[in-house]
């Protein structure tokens, strides 16, 4: 039996065409939601709904649930069933504690990286690094926060190995988290002088297939972070780190 031949569809006036690159919704509630922990508008310690996410993202339930569930599995956020979520307070000496593994995990990525990344790759990480320098002295936290995120997805692109990815986005955020405190809070300014200066060391050794300047620079971010719980520990109120807790005093 002959195929009956069928003409090809028009698109009538008024008709939406189908996209060809429909944007990941589970992965924009994620780096949204990722945001607000960061920024610290969604509080440690605090308590909320999905619904109040969905509000707060702007999308819906489906790509928010699988977000929660995600930073769940991240340890950023506790779901409490039939009690909605909470952010998981910040517990200064566990994520001190954790350093040391970023740290080592940093000083593997840096090698693959130097050892697999393609010309491209190398380009671009030029190219963030003399966009980083012509900003330097006027970039704001927020922007940083942004080109720090694009600085570990092109070394972990170059390192080629997605197992990386998965362990270290999570602690990526913990930190970008803790310089947000220390230079908005605790610090009291916006100093980015010395993560901008770490960065830049790291970005050219890598490009440049320089491993022992590459490892020394990665040392000194992650010695640099390391600084930043010192003085936290010295004197941050706890209520910063934890919003359930009761102040001192009522007022």
């Amino acid at each position: 039996m002959a195929r009956k031949q069928t003409k090809p569809a028009l698109v009538t006036e008024g008709a939406k065409p189908k996209r060809a690159n429909r944007v990941n919704f589970f992965d924009l509630a994620y780096e949204r939601i990722e945001e607000l922990l960061i920024n610290c508008e969604l509080k440690p310690g605090r308590q909320l709904t999905l619904q109040e996410l969905q509000d707060a993202t702007g999308l819906g339930r489906t790509p928010v649930h699988n977000a929660v569930s995600r930073l769940a599995a991240d340890t950023l956020l506790i779901v409490l069933p039939r009690h909605g979520l909470r952010v998981a307070p910040i517990d200064l000496a566990r994520e001190r504690l954790l350093l040391q593994l970023r740290r080592d995990m940093e000083r593997f990525v840096v090698r693959l990286a130097i050892e697999r990344a393609s010309l491209s790759h190398r380009n671009q990480m030029l190219h963030i690094e003399r966009a980083l320098r012509e900003r330097r002295d006027e970039i704001t936290l927020g922007e940083f926060n942004a080109l720090d995120r694009r600085i570990d997805q092109i070394l972990l692109a170059a390192a080629d190995e997605p197992f990386l990815e998965h362990t270290l986005r999570p602690l990526h955020t913990i930190y970008r988290r803790i310089g947000f405190i220390h230079h908005t809070i605790t610090h009291g300014q916006a100093d980015l002088s010395t993560t901008i200066d770490c960065h830049l060391s790291v970005l050219n050794a890598v490009a440049n297939r320089h491993l022992d300047t590459a490892l020394s620079a990665t040392d000194a971010l992650i010695g640099f972070v390391d600084s930043m719980f010192i003085e936290m520990e010295a004197g941050i109120d706890p209520r910063l780190l934890d919003c359930s807790i009761e102040p001192i005093f009522k007022i």
